[in-house]
C-alpha cells in the first residue's frame, strides 16, 4: 500500500525507475473523462448490484428457514452459485448466454424481442453484469438464515396474540433483530462490489464495452496499469476509490447508530 501511495506521485511504466511528478496523476485523473465515466458505471453498478442482492438473499433465507423436507438440498442448491464464484468460466458461459446468437438471446428474438445480442447493446449491457452479481446470492443469503434461526419464536408466538400479520411481524420483528446481519451484509457486499473485475472484463472482452457500458472502474484500472503500463496513474486511481470507499463506509457506519439494534441494548 505505501508502495503504491508512492507510485500515484510518480510517473512508472513498470520497467523503469519512477520519477516523482508531484499531483500530476491526480490532477490528470479528474481531468479524464473516461475516469468519470468509469465511475458512473461502479456506482451505478453497486447501487444496484448491492440492494438487489441483499433483498433477494434475504427473501430466500426467509423461504428456507421454514422446516421442510428436503431442505438441505435446497439450501445448497441455491448456495451453489456462489461456490462458482466471480469465475472467468462462469462469465464466459454468461457471455455465451446473453451475447448474438446466445442461448437467451435466440429465444428473445424468436419472438421478436432484441435483433441484436443483448450484451452487445449499450442501454443493456450493464445490467446483464448486475444480473450476474444478483445470482451469486448463496453467501448472504446464509448468513440471513443463521441471523433468522437466532431469532427467538416467542416474539412471533406474542405478536400472533395481538394480532400482527405476516407483514408486521417482519417489520416489527424480523428487520430490527436481524439489522446487526443487515448491516455487516451490506458492509460485505458493498466493499466486494467496489472490488468487481472478472465478471465485467471477460464479458466486455477487456474493453469495458460496448461504448463503455460496462466500464467499471477495476476495468479502467487495469487497462490503465496492464495494458498501457501506467502504473503511477493507475496508483492514484486506486488511492482516490479507496478514500471513497472509507468515506462510504464512515457514514454508513455513523448511520448505524439510528437503525442497528443490538439483542445486548436496552429497549
Amino acid at each position: 500500500m505505501l508502495a503504491s501511495l508512492y507510485f500515484s506521485f510518480t510517473d512508472f511504466d513498470l520497467f523503469t525507475e519512477p520519477t516523482f511528478i508531484g499531483f500530476d496523476n491526480y490532477i490528470a485523473l479528474f481531468q479524464d473523462d473516461r475516469f468519470a465515466k468509469s465511475m458512473t458505471v461502479t456506482l451505478t453498478y453497486v447501487f444496484l448490484a448491492v440492494p438487489v442482492k441483499l433483498a433477494l438473499s434475504l427473501a430466500v433465507a426467509m423461504l428456507l428457514a421454514r422446516p421442510r423436507r428436503g431442505e438441505g438440498i435446497f439450501r445448497a442448491a441455491f448456495y451453489l452459485p456462489s461456490l462458482l464464484g466471480a469465475s472467468v468460466a462462469v462469465a464466459l458461459v454468461w457471455r455465451l448466454l446473453f451475447s448474438r446468437g446466445g442461448v437467451a438471446d435466440a429465444g428473445l428474438s424468436s419472438i421478436g424481442l432484441t435483433d441484436v445480442g443483448m450484451i452487445d447493446n449499450p442501454s443493456y449491457a450493464l445490467y446483464y453484469v448486475i444480473l450476474l452479481a444478483v445470482w451469486q446470492f448463496g453467501a448472504p443469503m446464509v448468513i440471513f438464515l443463521a441471523g433468522i434461526k437466532q431469532i427467538s419464536p416467542d416474539l412471533y408466538d406474542a405478536a400472533s396474540l395481538d394480532g400482527a400479520g405476516s407483514w408486521r411481524k417482519f417489520i416489527s420483528i424480523t428487520l430490527p433483530m436481524l439489522s446487526p446481519v443487515i448491516f455487516f451484509n451490506l458492509i460485505l457486499e458493498l466493499i466486494n462490489a467496489f472490488q468487481a473485475f472478472t465478471s465485467a472484463y471477460v464479458i466486455s472482452g477487456g474493453t469495458g464495452g460496448p461504448n463503455d457500458s460496462t466500464l467499471i472502474f477495476t476495468v479502467y484500472l487495469y487497462e490503465q496499469a496492464f495494458t498501457r503500463f501506467d502504473m503511477g496513474y493507475a496508483s492514484a486511481m486506486a488511492w482516490v476509490v479507496l478514500l471513497g470507499i472509507g468515506v462510504i463506509t464512515m457514514l454508513l457506519f455513523l448511520s448505524s447508530k439510528k437503525w442497528v439494534h443490538y439483542a445486548s441494548e436496552s429497549s
